[in-house]
């Protein structure tokens, strides 16, 4: 990221928002970048002076970056750069605020992409499937091991030499096997959760072990701006979560570095280096599982919005989805009433004579 001569400026206007506004890290994040580009544009410019900046100046700002960037991105960029002005303004930065009456770029309303009630049971279905695969392939190594049967009696012909040397492969190759049936059963928890739950994959990645009450069949929940809500979960992803936190969680911690280890004690769900599972990785494993499950390629927000629409086709209130995804405007859960209509529509074109 470019510095710019106006990153003091741009730090105390962050330290404001984080403050007073309870955002979270990452629109915070976004909004410092969002910032340092575009002031770092008016100093290429020969700008010195935030007084210098006028109206045209970002409306000129906005032409330029609406070239490499959609409109979603352009209003989240105008909401920063409005927003600091109106602080400059407000704390005696600037003498005027020039972007008082910057509009901001219009965003088509779309529906959010979701998955059919029949292609989630599928996506669910084939992530268990594979920790069932992998659990046989693991047991059948096992029994398979030399050592075993007929081949005892040739083994114990062999030097010392030999069997040592033939050893330390195969504890290489049961440690990878157990690794991966790991791997497996954390895949699986993290699909159940995300769809039994309709949690944000940020929410996933930062929930610990205690946030999971076992004996409610709730989670507890840090949203955005830092927001706590409690979210139940059916059988499956219990089955799912008691799984992997007894038999995989313990495999990949043991693989940690102690520095991974120490910050990653209580994370629900382990990258394979032991650590706490980043964004990244979660999302990697919804887009595989949806390539594995032969169903159409998915984030695990699009499987929020899945959650979303099969909750609400299955009669549940607009005010609960609300509350289970942590929607601060009942509007923003609206969506998946359009979605749920569009499928009506959809069904009904298919099943009526007269559609």
């Amino acid at each position: 990221m470019s510095s710019t001569q106006f990153d003091g400026d741009i730090d105390s206007f962050v330290s404001y928002l984080k403050s007073n506004r309870g955002l979270s890290a990452n629109t915070l994040k976004a909004y410092r970048a969002d910032l340092t580009a575009c002031l770092h544009l008016f100093e290429l410019r020969g700008v010195t002076d935030l007084n210098e900046i006028t109206l045209d100046d970002l409306r000129s700002w906005m032409a330029v970056e609406s070239r490499d960037h959609a409109r979603s991105s352009m209003a989240r960029k105008t909401v920063a750069v409005r927003g600091f002005f109106a602080w400059a303004y407000e704390h005696g930065v600037t003498n005027t605020d020039p972007a008082a009456t910057l509009m901001t770029p219009s965003i088509p309303s779309t529906l959010p992409a979701v998955l059919t009630e029949s292609q989630a049971e599928q996506l669910l279905d084939v992530a268990e499937h594979a920790v069932a695969t992998n659990q046989y392939k693991d047991d059948g190594g096992a029994a398979a091991a030399p050592g075993s049967g007929k081949a005892a009696g040739k083994t114990a012909d062999k030097s010392a030499d030999t069997v040592n040397r033939n050893e330390a492969p195969a504890r290489a190759d049961k440690r990878d096997s157990a690794r991966v049936v790991a791997e497996s059963q954390r895949n699986a928890a993290i699909l159940e959760l995300l769809y039994a739950t309709g949690i944000r994959v940020a929410e996933l990645v930062s929930m610990d072990i205690v946030d999971v009450d076992f004996s409610n069949r709730t989670i507890k929940v840090t949203g955005k701006g830092n927001k706590q809500r409690v979210v139940p979960f059916g059988l499956p992803a219990q089955r799912a979560l008691e799984t992997w936190l007894e038999q995989g969680r313990p495999v990949l911690a043991r693989t940690a570095t102690d520095a991974a280890k120490s910050r990653a004690t209580n994370a629900l769900f382990l990258g394979a280096r032991g650590g706490r599972i980043d964004q990244r990785i979660a999302r990697d494993i919804v887009h595989r599982a949806a390539r594995e499950a032969g169903v159409p390629d998915i984030s695990p927000h699009a499987l929020r919005h899945s959650a979303a629409t099969h909750m609400l086709d299955g009669g549940a209130d607009l005010r609960e989805v609300q509350e289970m995804l942590g929607h601060s405007s009942l509007k923003t859960t609206q969506r998946y009433t359009h979605v749920s209509i569009e499928q009506l529509k959809n069904r009904y074109g298919q099943a009526f004579p007269r559609a």
